[in-house]
């Protein structure tokens, strides 16, 4: 058998490895040429370049040889059994037997050598190509590209777009992935061609998973038992006479190459090693993918907000970097002198990235320490300084821990940040500083007055706070005993003996109204210890509150009455003003926040008296005159004042839907399943109808009442308060929102509305993706999808123009909804009919006229790690 193999071989295996690796070389080089002709690493060339070629060759030539090495054993078995006496029928199975044993030998032998030669033959025939690269590199600078590549009859008119630059990992991963194709090449292989192969593709530089997987050697091992006698002298002999020293690259022989080879560089023998090959530093586990479905969280835990499109969490780091990019936009925009709500828009993407965080306190955390060195290195920039503020209520909102962490921050920092009046006192207003630690700290500072900077700053502090924020006395008590037990002294200032008793009386006389935070009321020194318990507990005094009750009962009175008039409702919108309620300072939003309670709280009481057993959320029968009339209020009050906010004159619309987001908020996570959003969508849709107008002439004020609505929905998104999901919905796509946001002000409002669907895709991403559409996931997605048949229809450019971040949104699996998406197209562009004859599509007129993407591209390809290799 040994011989009849080793005349087969050499009979048929000059003219198979000579066109094997003829075309497998000439293939190669053209596409490596073409594929690294700007690369400088010649190395990865190499690399590639013997990967693809090793299994071009080996693969050509397996198949090319295997049935002229039939036909040539079979000729050379018969004429050396021809002289035998036995019996023709069972001389004729026996060669049959042996020949099916050993053909994959033979194959695997020529298999071996055809790759080993064209890896040879092909490092010499791009070495040359290279080397004029180089010199060509070298004297024209890091620009030069090989322009032949180029110039070639089949690649001349390919787009720019479809040149070849440098290769990326994704694109390198191409020519590892030849590996597997030699791999499933010997699916059906036995293991004598398995064990031939391993041998040679050990040793010529091919990483070990060009290599055959260990099942196969295990049965080439079985099968060379047949004849352990005749399997080492044909590949020996064919190797040394077409590759001198060939026979050093395959030390091992065939029969050793089913034993010993394949456990020895495998690591294992065959019972313990495992069938699988090894993987690739560049490939994927197997099991991935199941695994990545397995570390999804269910809909009910699906995070707050996700980020881009998919269901990817941040880390701190992540976190530090897209703030990097808020805040670059965010210092354009104040440069540019932006409008404000261009830079409310910006400001709320903290909270975003925020949301989106695995540990949310320390991303919180890191992103405030780098606002407030922000907000101290910006000091003489009056709107950096109040947008940085805002930066930082925003964050305060989404960790209550910010604020301890800055009343530490300023304690400790140095005396140029600790003194700075006007940081502190727009930190105080903000709500930012622990007031009580901060009295207590600053108290020391002073020392007795020995602090000469301390004192004078503490002066300053209680001097700015009488003037502008009175009620904020009470908290720095410490502060101001230290200061009157200093001005009394003798050689004190006049104005530190003045300005103490301000104080003092401030401090002590505080009108009835004037509370303190949102959840607790601030004492007096007097009687702090013993109302310190009962304090913590009470939002705000209960004179005040009588006080608005007192209000809102006369406002409704107005309302009811059937000859009301405007005139009345001015006249007791000057009587707020009187008293000092529509200031814009903190009693008017702890105003207007009482009024939001109250008016709720008498409808849904309502709703309770007509249910029959109080079972509200079955009743329909809920009494919305409370909220019209606030709603009422609210918009006479809006459209009759504007206030002094900060260094701008605005509406009170801001503060007022700020407080309104709060309200809700609290009441959906105290009520949670019984929360009934009904009275909030009312008064949404009142507030809608009053304060906006389809009137042209009113363009531009329109857009602010929108424009605002449009961030406080974006604030209250289904993916932060589920409960109130189908109100949102009905809210966001309402014709006196949707309609007017998206046709006024030169599609100024289109990134709002863009921003809401993003929200709305967010919110429904994970109930797609897994199919999970229950009767209301279901009656949600109906209702989206009409949305979105109404935009196709109305709105055909919106979609067009911001498709890439719908569908970067949108589970793959959701194909409607993607389509609904993808088949806008402009109202103005008539589509050609498919059926003209002759019709070709780069002829058409509109082919040249670039598409508008609004979409974010950039950011995203950033947020997925693409946009280098993209760019390259």
């Amino acid at each position: 058998m040994g011989v009849a193999l080793d005349k087969a071989i050499k009979e048929i295996i000059l003219p198979v490895i000579e066109r094997s690796v003829s075309i497998a070389s000439k293939t190669t080089k053209e596409i490596i040429l073409k594929d690294y002709a700007t690369e400088s690493d010649y190395s990865a060339a190499n690399r590639s370049a013997r990967l693809m070629v090793g299994t071009l060759a080996g693969s050509l030539a397996h198949v090319t040889c295997k049935e002229p090495l039939r036909v040539a054993l079979l000729s050379h078995l018969r004429s050396l059994t021809q002289n035998l006496a036995s019996n023709s029928e069972t001389l004729e199975q026996i060669v049959q037997i042996l020949i099916n044993d050993n053909l994959d030998l033979g194959c695997a032998s020529i298999e071996s050598v055809a790759a080993r030669k064209a890896v040879d033959s092909i490092e010499g025939e791009i070495t040359q190509s290279f080397s004029q690269q180089r010199k060509k590199r070298e004297a024209a600078g890091p620009t030069y590209y090989d322009s032949f590549a180029y110039a070639q009859g089949p690649f001349a008119p390919v787009p720019e777009v479809f040149h070849t630059k440098a290769e990326s990992p994704a694109q390198q991963r191409v020519y590892e992935e030849f590996v597997h194709v030699w791999q499933s090449s010997h699916g059906q292989s036995v293991g004598a061609a398995s064990s031939g192969t391993a041998a040679v593709s050990s040793n010529f530089g091919v990483p070990r998973a060009y290599s055959p997987s260990l099942a196969q050697a295990s049965s080439g091992f079985l099968s060379a038992q047949t004849a352990p006698l005749t399997l080492t002298q044909p590949t020996e002999l064919v190797y040394e006479e077409l590759i001198p020293g060939a026979s050093q690259l395959s030390s091992d022989s065939p029969a050793q190459v089913g034993t010993s080879d394949s456990s020895g560089w495998l690591g294992g023998t065959i019972g313990d090693a495992s069938t699988s090959p090894p993987l690739m530093s560049n490939d994927l586990p197997a099991g991935g993918i199941m695994d990545l479905n397995v570390m999804t969280p269910p809909p009910a835990t699906f995070p707050d907000n996700l980020g881009s499109g998919l269901p990817d969490t941040l880390s701190t780091g992540d976190a530090m970097e897209r703030y990097e990019q808020v805040s670059q936009k965010l210092e354009v925009l104040i440069a540019k002198d932006g409008k404000d709500v261009e830079i409310q828009s910006v400001v709320a993407e903290v909270p975003d990235i925020l949301l989106k965080c695995v540990n949310r306190d320390e991303a919180a955390l890191a992103v405030a320490q780098k606002v407030f060195k922000s907000l101290y290195d910006n000091t003489s920039n009056s709107g950096s300084v109040m947008w940085f503020l805002a930066t930082l209520v925003a964050i305060r909102d989404v960790c209550k821990l910010v604020v301890k962490e800055l009343t530490n921050w300023v304690i400790y920092s140095d005396d140029e940040k600790k003194f700075n009046s006007e940081i502190i006192f727009a930190l105080i207003r903000s709500d930012l500083l622990d007031v009580r630690e901060y009295n207590v700290q600053l108290a020391k500072l002073i020392d007795g007055g020995r602090n000469k900077i301390a004192t004078e700053f503490a002066m300053s502090l209680v001097q700015t706070l009488i003037t502008q924020d009175s009620a904020s006395i009470s908290e720095l008590q410490d502060v101001v005993d230290v200061l009157s037990k200093i001005s009394r002294r003798s050689g004190s200032p006049e104005l530190m003996q003045q300005v103490n008793e301000i104080a003092r009386n401030n401090a002590n006389n505080a009108p009835g109204f004037a509370f303190g935070k949102d959840k607790k009321v601030l004492p007096n020194r007097a009687n702090k210890e013993e109302n310190s318990v009962n304090d913590a507990t009470v939002a705000d005094s209960v004179a005040f509150q009588d006080q608005v009750a007192h209000l809102f009962s006369e406002w409704c009175q107005i309302c009811d009455h059937p000859n009301a008039s405007d005139a009345a409702y001015s006249r007791y919108v000057m009587q707020l003003q009187h008293i000092g309620l529509l200031k814009g300072d903190e009693f008017t939003e702890r105003f207007f926040r009482i009024l939001t309670e109250l008016a709720v709280a008498h409808s849904v009481v309502s709703e309770q008296i007509n249910a029959p057993g109080g079972l509200s959320q079955q009743s329909s029968h809920i009494s919305y005159f409370p909220i019209d009339s606030y709603s009422k209020l609210v918009s006479v009050v809006i459209k009759n004042c504007s206030v002094e906010i900060g260094p701008n004159k605005g509406s009170l619309l801001p503060k007022i839907l700020s407080v309104t987001i709060r309200v809700i908020q609290k009441d959906a996570e105290e009520k949670k399943a019984s929360f009934n959003p009904r009275p909030y969508f009312r008064l949404f849709i009142n507030w809608l109808n009053d304060l906006s107008t389809s009137e042209l002439h009113h363009d531009g004020a329109n857009f602010q009442v929108l424009a605002a609505f449009a961030n406080a929905f974006h604030v209250l998104q289904p993916s932060r308060i589920p409960s109130m999901s189908f109100a949102w919905l009905e809210l966001v796509s309402h014709r006196t929102f949707m309609a007017r946001l998206l046709t006024g002000n030169s599609q100024k409002g289109w990134p709002f509305f863009q921003r809401l669907l993003i929200d709305l895709f967010k919110f429904m991403e994970p109930y797609l993706r897994t199919a999970d559409l229950l009767e209301p996931v279901h009656l949600m997605y109906k209702g989206t999808m009409r949305v979105l048949l109404v935009l196709l229809h109305d709105f055909p450019e919106f979609l067009c123009d911001y498709h890439f971040s719908f569908c970067d949104v949108i589970p793959s699996s959701c194909i409607q909804m993607r389509n609904v998406i993808l088949s806008a197209f402009p109202r103005n562009m008539r589509l050609p009919d498919p059926s003209t004859p002759n019709l070709k599509i780069d002829l058409l007129a509109e082919i040249s006229l670039p598409p508008r993407i609004m979409s974010d591209v950039d950011g995203a390809l950033k947020l997925k790690h693409m946009k280098v290799d993209v760019d390259e």
